[in-house]
């Protein structure tokens, strides 16, 4: 059958020029008889792809000397746990509080630590960033954790926050490749795959080399980081699929011609739906202008009815995956690197003819209330 637009938060849309390639490539990797599924990780063929895959991601983020590249597993969520286990030599961290994925990292941090909330966008649902200029930041605190992107809620960061000499950490997950940023200004930024880099199963872990080492005594040895950053992420048997996927992801930005073009397509993509979205009057977006995600974006008809319809109608064209997350409701569009114009282009013709076709439908539910 055809593709189909895939508006998954993740697993997400990969490209298809990407997905053609490991499909050639499938029974027999680089004229070996094998699968890259059959490699060794020891072997020739496969250091080979991992080193590749390392220096494209360098070049295409311009990661400085002083920093490892490392790919690990556990996704996002295990980073929760690595970080205070290797950073908390104090025993006390801060944390900006935007969303789910946040509320996630600090519970978990609480295990380990004193965890200090610095900033917070509870108050208006998480519908915004918190302005960070003023808050002071603690000397004492063993480093600073902000979420980039919320997945779920559609916010983030259009400023990265200047933390001092207290380490950044940053979870990037839902907008790693999506738009140039300064590596420097992170202790450490770390991302799970499934949603700009590649299938799930791989995470990438990007540390500067001065926050190595200093796991707490009792840190099992696959959740410190020196282990991986000693044995060049091969300590045991990595994903090496999702590696190779990644490998082929970091070539294809490449030969668009970087992250700068990609973020110059992301904003193009972006401003489609955006501004329907604002000249609308049937389908709205809670989030605040200034905070508005690039990668992912919610958005909501009058009535749940009307977004349950909407979601049946717009799957019926191939656009897939709309439903908004569990917590939240209504629709959500992730248009991550990989989602082409044309799919949004489609996305915003669908809901143009929805919203005329159902605007009576609209004005009654506002009668109601």
């Amino acid at each position: 059958m055809e593709r189909v637009y895939n508006f998954s938060a993740g697993p997400s849309i990969l490209p298809q020029e990407v997905l053609e390639k490991a499909q050639k490539e499938l029974l027999s990797y680089a004229d070996s008889g094998m699968s890259v599924m059959e490699l060794s990780h020891r072997s020739k063929l496969f250091t080979e792809v991992i080193e590749k895959a390392e220096q494209d991601l360098r070049e295409l983020m311009a990661i400085p000397d002083n920093y490892q590249v490392l790919f690990l597993q556990g996704g996002a969520t295990l980073q929760f746990s690595m970080v205070p286990l290797n950073l908390m030599r104090n025993g006390k961290a801060g944390f900006v509080n935007t969303g789910s994925w946040s509320k996630k990292a600090i519970q978990e941090a609480e295990k380990f630590g004193m965890v200090e909330v610095i900033a917070s966008s509870e108050d208006r649902g998480f519908h915004y960033i918190p302005n960070l200029d003023e808050v002071e930041i603690d000397s004492g605190y063993d480093y600073i954790h902000i979420t980039t992107n919320n997945t779920i809620e559609g916010t983030a960061f259009s400023d990265i926050p200047d933390t001092g000499d207290v380490p950044l950490v940053a979870d990037m997950s839902s907008n790693i490749l999506s738009e140039a940023i300064d590596v420097s200004k992170f202790g450490i930024i770390y991302a799970g795959a499934q949603k700009n880099i590649g299938p799930a199963g791989l995470t990438i872990v990007i540390i500067r080399e001065d926050l190595i080492g200093h796991a707490k005594a009792d840190c099992p040895i696959m959740l410190d980081y020196k282990t991986h950053h000693e044995s060049n992420s091969l300590y045991n048997t990595p994903p090496t699929f999702g590696i190779y996927m990644a490998s082929l992801v970091f070539e294809w930005l490449k030969n668009l011609g970087g992250i700068k073009e990609m973020e110059r397509r992301n904003r193009e993509k972006a401003q489609l739906l955006y501004d329907y979205l604002d000249e609308s009057d049937f389908f709205t977006t809670p989030v605040e202008k200034a905070s508005r995600s690039l990668m992912n974006i919610p958005f909501v008809t009058p009535s749940k009815e009307l977004d349950a319809s909407f979601i049946e109608e717009a799957k019926a064209v191939g656009l897939e995956t709309l439903k908004g997350h569990r917590s939240v409701g209504g629709m959500r569009a992730s248009i991550y690197n990989a989602m082409p114009v044309e799919g949004v282009e489609l996305l915003v013709d669908v809901m143009r003819k929805f919203a005329e076709k159902h605007q009576n439908s609209a004005v009654e539910v506002e009668k109601g209330r």
